[in-house]
């Protein structure tokens, strides 16, 4: 019986694993950023934003979606701090 419900589990990773990897829809990178069909329009009108059109649909990829998030990194004062420290002490650029 654990030996079932551990294959069962194995399965369920597996589908999650191929869901991650698959292009995401309009509707569904909506969703995923949380914004409107029409922002993210513009983003792809403006070249903001990297998606597939493979005929009259765009899709997008999950990594790409993280990527535009992640976009505009702010530093936190402690690790400018610790920049600046190890530049002072390596004299290493930053």
């Amino acid at each position: 019986m654990k030996q079932d419900s551990i294959q069962k589990l194995n399965a369920n990773i597996e589908q999650l694993l191929q869901q991650e990897n698959r292009p995401l829809s309009l509707v569904e990178a909506c969703v995923y950023l949380n914004v409107s069909k029409s922002h993210l329009y513009k983003l792809t009108h403006k070249n903001k934003l990297t998606f597939f059109k493979p005929g009259k649909k765009i899709y997008f990829l999950k990594s790409d979606l993280n990527n535009y998030l992640l976009r505009n990194k702010r530093v936190g004062e402690q690790e400018l701090k610790q920049k600046s420290i190890d530049y002072v002490t390596q004299g290493s650029s930053l």
